[in-house]
């Protein structure tokens, strides 16, 4: 009882795919987490031709998309993990409380339903001043922080499944 076992994801993208799915919805700000995703999964041995970027109108056919990548995935070619990326801006109705909540319950439904690691990139802000900081600025990129997650966690599943590779 004294040797704890510990498992933890290594940052090796090498010979796994990824897709990423993107709003166009405030695209200049989505662009810069895109690029920051596709950097991080780039920079820890993800080829090219193993990334699959998936552009969606808004935040809310986020989920949409992700399922029918995981899904297409299990068929037609495996991918190891997702990544979501999108920015919603606090306006003045209730329509960004909708929004929110449901887009991030419908990402965390698919990485349950298809046993998929989904990184998390979709801004929920008040302002356009706090998404720009999260998208490069001074709070760096949620793009590249959450195509890390996915990274990290595609290794440990692979750990805990028994394929690690």
């Amino acid at each position: 009882m004294n040797q704890i076992q510990e498992t933890r994801g290594a940052l090796n993208g090498a010979g796994r795919r990824f897709g990423i799915v993107a709003s166009r919805f405030n695209s200049r700000l989505v662009d810069l987490l895109v690029a920051g995703a596709v950097d991080c999964l780039r920079r820890h041995g993800v080829a090219p031709a193993d990334i699959h970027l998936v552009s969606v109108p808004g935040a809310w056919e986020i989920p949409q998309a992700l399922d029918e990548l995981a899904a297409a995935g299990t068929k037609a070619g495996k991918v190891d993990g997702l990544v979501a990326v999108g920015v919603v801006i606090r306006g003045e109705t209730p329509h960004f409380d909708y929004i929110c909540s449901q887009a991030s319950r419908g990402i965390a439904a698919v990485a349950e339903r298809h046993r998929l690691p989904v990184g998390f990139g979709l801004l929920t802000c008040d302002s356009s001043e706090q998404a720009a900081e999260r998208s490069g600025g001074k709070a760096g990129n949620k793009g590249w922080d959450a195509a890390l997650a996915a990274l990290e966690m595609a290794d440990l599943f692979a750990q805990l499944r028994g394929s690690a590779g």
